[in-house]
């Protein structure tokens, strides 16, 4: 297999026009890899073996090397982007500024001006003819003839307006538009993935993956691409997003090698075959069926209605994009289908089917004082209308008594259309056309100033919502907190320290143990790398609570990188990598006099138990009692855990040369009788200008509230430090399913009077799940408790904040790159 890689090179300059169209000389088509990826477990193994005898007859069709990877020839990388596609999924076009421009004239305000002019417009260009006023009676109505021959200005001074509001409106989301895309295509280029290329591990952007490349796979990534397992570490993936199925996936060659695009590593690593990029991919071929306009769904029920098998085809895909949406992937659905579907209400049913967006708080107030201003210029206008006709036939037949003469007529219609004209005039003075146009103005102001401190602000009304906000539900990580684990307590050699210990503090002996320990038995994917930019603060890639004792051994002035320059991750002897079940990680070392040494790190409660010694106070191992893990559970590990850390055990054991080697297999046999070097406690800390902030909110009495999907503890001591929580306060801290509870009738059905009894008291929401932030944010806005509704601003910056931040009345994004110019 070692020159599959250079196989890749004598093909490139290949000029085959025929071959090329079917699959550009690979021994494999893209329609095959795409029937290939339809199926699961035993039927894609079945397929496997059938047409390629294994995973590596795959490898061969595809000209790449499963240990060298392809070669990175440029020709090679060209000739896959054209057979099997990029790794790219085109987004949905854009609107046009022509329809933005439409969109923009649907205001109730605007139209109602739209019309009054065009009305005025029309009548002012109307001139009755004059008549026998002694015959067929006397109109005065206070006009003067210079007035008539201007009163086209007032239409058409309105209708200018109108036309300023408008290009205003359409040119801020068309620029917003655009601003938006590009700062995705700068997040999409920023995220990177590990391949094999030319026998090296590189790192490079997801869009750049093809098929053919061989990539590593490992716990938390966010696979970018489908692809078939090569070799796989107690693999477990998470395809809710696609299946709907909650449990997680084993991932084996024996039993289920398809990896599928847009599903997570749970736990384990590996390497697989990339298959199949871009629309070709199973997120793809998804994301293009939601992403279709109307023109694409009509050409697909003309393919449907000429080809059977592109109908059948079609009809598996909506199965799959029904799938999706009901597990929550398509984000929006999946909470109003769990709220709305669950009391019943059919109004609430048809209104979320309805493709029309909310509107906004300040589009609201506007409607609804433009339709007020409409009713009120309405009705004044007919009443003039009505005295003038009134007056003038009282006048005329009453009190003059003059006859209703037949050549009269005509004359008496013209005093009546006057009159007419009139009436639309007090109805175009009674419409401020000077309303939308401050309003647009002052807001596009707004956009502009907030530009300047890297708020991109998508829609003109957000700027006056987030104003109005009475309520801002935040989320955790990444918002509140810095998203940056730390380590900020540890208890070692039998000593608590408050704050991280100097490197002197510390025997030669147990530094040893801590910087070979720490340096090993995390991830080698987990490293410290410089800042980006001069000043800023070094970048964690990997596992983060790894990075963040990785930090700590670079704060002792240790270099872990030295020592995995002198222990490679190949001369790991064997790995027994993290997972739910056991919740730690151990590595083992072999010795160069054959004994070995196993270093394990996890939860504290778990490894705790099973170190049987310590490391004292000089550094030597001595006799660890569970009366004395009683006593470091009481006075270290509870205290860190009140204030919110999370406590990570480190340890150690030593197998001696002379012994039989030990039954690797028989974990539990393995990773017992530990040495504790040390406990830590880990914390993600508050951003320092957070406090602050929240005070400020609260005395512009706005609430703020937490939810996060982290552990009640831990969100409770940071509501604490940010001041969302003040000791003695009266208020509610509910974990997810507490709140479910509470909120829920006998049935499960939510219930708006119990949500009512709640959120007012509600101050922190912890291991919520998307569904429950949308629960709260839409019982929020829909309470009828206080006498004005609560505008409700959400604030995160993870998918699982997308539902509540869509349900807000204005929600803000948070992402964690400049914003382009």
């Amino acid at each position: 297999m070692g020159d599959m890689a250079n196989n890749s090179v004598a093909y490139s300059g290949v000029k085959n026009a025929v071959k090329e169209a079917n699959h550009g000389d690979f021994g494999i088509t893209l329609a095959e890899l795409r029937d290939l990826m339809e199926l699961r477990a035993t039927d894609a193994l079945h397929k496997i073996q059938e047409c390629y005898g294994d995973v590596y007859g795959i490898c061969t069709r595809l000209k790449t090397s499963p240990n060298e990877g392809l070669s990175g020839n440029p020709a090679d990388i060209e000739r896959r982007e054209t057979v099997f596609g990029k790794n790219f999924i085109p987004p949905k076009k854009p609107k046009t500024f022509l329809q933005l421009v439409w969109e923009a004239l649907q205001d109730v305000t605007l139209i109602i001006l739209e019309i009054a002019a065009i009305v005025s417009l029309g009548l002012s260009f109307y001139q009755p003819p004059g008549g026998n006023e002694a015959l067929c009676g006397v109109v005065n109505v206070g006009e003067e003839e210079e007035e008539g021959e201007t009163g086209w200005i007032e239409g058409a001074a309105i209708l200018l307006s109108v036309v300023c509001v408008v290009l205003v409106t359409a040119f801020n989301d068309w620029s917003k538009e655009k601003q938006f895309r590009g700062l995705q295509s700068r997040i999409e280029q920023e995220q990177k993935f590990t391949v094999i290329r030319g026998g090296q591990v590189i790192q490079i952007p997801v869009a750049d993956i093809i098929v053919g490349d061989i990539a590593q796979v490992k716990y938390g990534d966010l696979l970018p691409a489908d692809g078939v397992l090569i070799q796989g570490n107690d693999l477990k993936i998470d395809e809710s997003s696609l299946t709907g199925e909650s449990d997680h996936v084993k991932k084996s060659l024996d039993k289920d090698p398809m990896l599928l695009s847009g599903t997570h590593v749970m736990e384990g690593s590996g390497r697989m075959v990339v298959t199949a990029v871009g629309v070709n991919s199973q997120t793809g071929i998804i994301f293009t069926l939601l992403g279709a306009g109307g023109e694409e769904e009509e050409k697909e029920k003309e393919k449907e209605k000429k080809d059977k098998k592109s109908k059948k085809q079609d009809g598996a895909l909506e199965n799959r994009n029904k799938a999706k949406a009901q597990d929550g992937a398509a984000m929006e659905m999946q909470p109003l289908k769990s709220e709305d579907g669950g009391d019943g209400d059919e109004k609430d049913k048809k209104r979320a089917n309805l493709p029309k967006k909310e509107k906004s708080v300040l589009q609201g107030k506007l409607t609804k004082l433009a339709v007020q201003i409409g009713k009120a210029g309405l009705l004044m206008s007919a009443i003039t209308v009505i005295i003038l006709v009134l007056y003038f036939v009282i006048d005329t037949f009453c009190i003059k008594k003059q006859p209703w003469l037949a050549e009269c007529t005509p004359i008496y219609i013209q005093y009546f259309v006057k009159f007419f004209i009139i009436g639309v005039t007090v109805l175009v003075v009674a419409v401020p056309e000077g309303l939308p146009l401050a309003v647009t103005i002052s807001l596009a102001y707004s956009v502009k100033k907030m530009m300047k401190d890297n708020n991109l602000v998508r829609h003109l009304d957000a700027c006056e919502t987030m104003g109005n906000a009475t309520a801002i539900c935040s989320d955790k990580t990444g918002t509140l907190t810095m998203n940056r684990m730390t380590v900020v307590q540890a208890y070692i050699n039998e000593k608590h320290y408050k704050k991280i210990p100097e490197p002197e503090a510390i025997p030669e002996n147990s530094m040893a143990y801590l910087v070979t320990g720490i340096s090993v038995n995390c991830a080698y994917t987990s490293k410290i790398l410089t800042p980006e930019k001069e000043g800023g603060l070094p970048r964690h890639v990997g596992n983060k609570t790894e990075c963040a004792l990785l930090g700590w051994l670079l704060d002792l002035k240790r270099d872990y990188q030295d020592v995995r320059n002198e222990i490679p991750e190949e001369a790991l002897y064997k790995v027994y990598t993290f997972n739910s079940v056991r919740k730690s990680m151990s590595t083992v070392l072999k010795n160069s006099d054959g004994s070995f040494r196993i270093f394990s790190k996890g939860a504290s409660e778990i490894v705790l138990k099973k170190c049987f010694k310590i490391l004292s106070a000089n550094g030597e191992p001595k006799v660890f009692r569970p009366r004395d893990r009683d006593d470091i559970v009481k006075t270290v590990i509870e205290p860190m855990a009140s204030e919110g850390l999370r406590t990570i055990c480190l340890a150690f054991r030593d197998f001696p040369a002379g012994e039989p080697e030990p039954e690797w297999d028989n974990e539990n046999d393995i990773v017992t009788g530990l040495t504790c070097i040390a406990v830590v406690g880990i914390e993600d800390p508050v951003r320092p200008e957070v406090p602050d902030a929240i005070k400020k909110c609260q005395r512009a009495g706005i609430t703020v509230r937490m939810v996060t999907g982290d552990n009640i503890n831990t969100a409770r001591a940071i509501a604490l430090k940010c001041g969302i929580l003040n000791p003695g306060e009266d208020f509610l801290c509910l974990e997810g399913k507490d709140f479910n509870r509470r909120i829920r009738n006998e049935k499960g059905e939510i219930e708006q009077e119990r949500i009512d009894k709640i959120w007012p008291k509600l101050r922190v929401l912890a291991r919520s799940s998307p569904t429950d932030k949308h629960t709260l944010v839409k019982g929020i806005i829909d309470s009828t408790v206080s006498e004005q509704r609560q505008v409700v601003a959400v604030t995160g910056d993870g998918t699982n904040d997308g539902p509540a931040l869509k349900k807000a009345d204005v929600g803000f994004a948070m992402v964690g790159i400049s914003l382009p110019s």
